[in-house]
């Protein structure tokens, strides 16, 4: 069965097919690691992470590329604003490198926590200097560019056209612009390629420019060349990612081989928060911390992510967090039923499940129907070992660790007031009422019970 893939560059639907026949190549842009990811961030890893399984689930071979932004880059993607790197610095009292190795490792074991599989190759920005050093050279020989007396800038001007992913107008871009328009620029579209470091900037290398550092932009394209190529199958990103630094990664490797770097280009929608987008302001940048210090797990996130496709807006709240935790519960009770199933279910409709299932992930992702099959299954009166198997097999994209869940040996049948108070108590923290939770909560320690919010919910003892 053919996948189907939205092709951000073509604006539809296109059939996959690979440059080598049985492997794909890919490159995600990663983080900037100088603070810790939010679950707006991690949403574009689950989305990776679903891709790279779908792939695998039809058979291909990965080589797949993230990148580490562990060299400093500017607020906006536009060249303009404070350096994040050195801005976290400041903000912790640590250089950047103490900064860039303390949330590297944190963002790491994010993704491990939410069981995204490691990319085949994770290359760190500071460790391929040299790459894009000789990057850069290659499209200043070919005549892309222009120097001022601290930064060479990539001239585009001279692409047959800049604005291909976004199909924007760089002349309405200019009439719309929030800053004043760079003088050192020719034109407003134009961006920095190699800086020229002052004598106060930490992170710094000596090159054929002097003391310098590269542009945000450019490590993606340089080290995409160097681990996948010229032109390779798939790059994934943000939607943010569209308007600028995708459009300035093609126009990189243009200026370099004449080529698009990628055949397909594929973006992840933003997520929501109660409605709205997420901001400092507003106290509502969660990390997966956050969530686990409310009781949820960070695979409820993930399995909540499956409730919409990737290129839809997906709006977080607190209730649709706890219909995703019923839901995992769910589905674990129901997989641990199956295992336990002695009853025959037949060849015809295992292949059924499976052929909807396989349709629904090859047609461009759509997790929401997938996850209609799961359901079915589950629904299945038939009690079945294959049943088992099956979703087994449908979880190396799920992705939820099915194959370690284990019933609570300890669990206990409660008297009926006190299952009466636990109710009411989850009642109250669904509803965020942190007051009537523990006021319930001390009254069940009264009564002689221990109360834990463990990852897989709620779990009272006798004390």
């Amino acid at each position: 069965m053919s996948i189907k893939l939205y092709n951000t560059l073509t604006r539809k639907k296109e059939e996959f097919i690979p440059i080598k026949k049985n492997e794909v190549r890919m490159y995600s842009c990663g983080p900037t690691v100088y603070y810790f990811a939010h679950i707006g961030n991690l949403r574009a890893y689950l989305f990776m992470d679903n891709l790279r399984r779908v792939l695998k689930y039809n058979g291909y071979k990965l080589k797949h590329v993230m990148n580490i932004t562990d060299v400093g880059h500017l607020v906006s993607d536009a060249d303009e604003g404070e350096d994040k790197m050195l801005k976290a610095a400041k903000r912790e009292n640590k250089n950047p490198y103490e900064i860039a190795e303390f949330y590297m490792n944190a963002f790491l074991k994010d993704i491990d926590s939410l069981n995204i599989d490691r990319p085949e190759i994770i290359a760190r920005a500071t460790e391929h200097i040299d790459v894009m050093e000789k990057y850069v050279q290659k499209i200043i020989k070919n005549g892309y560019t222009y120097q001022t007396e601290d930064t060479i800038y990539f001239d585009t001007s001279k692409l047959d056209k800049y604005g291909v992913l976004s199909n924007r107008n760089v002349e309405e871009q200019k009439a719309g612009a929030r800053v004043q328009f760079d003088k050192n620029k020719k034109n407003i579209s134009d961006f920095a390629l190699w800086i020229k470091a002052p004598e106060n900037h930490i992170m710094k290398w000596e090159s054929f420019f002097g003391k310098s550092y590269p542009g945000w932009h450019l490590e993606c394209s340089a080290m995409g060349y160097k681990y996948l190529g010229e032109n390779f199958d798939i790059h994934t990103g943000g939607v943010d990612h569209i308007p600028i630094h995708h459009e300035n990664e093609i126009a990189q490797s243009k200026g370099f081989s004449g080529k698009l770097p990628a055949n397909f280009w594929m973006h992840v929608e933003f997520l929501q928060i109660n409605g709205g987008k997420m901001s400092k302001s507003l106290n509502n940048l969660y990390t997966l911390r956050d969530l686990e210090e409310k009781g949820y797990e960070p695979l409820v996130y993930r399995m909540f992510n499956y409730t919409s496709n990737y290129r839809a807006q997906i709006n977080f709240t607190f209730e649709a967090m706890e219909a995703a935790k019923t839901a995992l519960n769910r589905l674990r009770e129901g997989y641990l039923k199956h295992s336990e199933g002695t009853e025959e279910v037949s060849d015809d409709e295992i292949q059924e499940y499976e052929n909807k299932f396989l349709e629904a992930i090859n047609d461009d992702l759509n997790m929401p129907v997938a996850m209609s099959v799961i359901w079915e299954i589950l629904k299945n009166p038939k009690k079945s070992k294959k049943l088992q198997k099956l979703l087994l097999k449908f979880d190396e994209v799920l992705g939820l660790n099915l194959k370690e869940y284990k019933k609570e040996e300890n669990s206990i049948k409660l008297p009926e007031e006190i299952q009466k108070l636990v109710d009411q108590r989850n009642e109250a923290r669904t509803n965020k009422n942190w007051n009537e939770s523990d006021r319930i909560r001390d009254i069940l320690i009264e009564k002689g019970y221990l109360v834990k919010d463990s990852k897989e919910g709620t779990i009272v003892e006798k004390a």
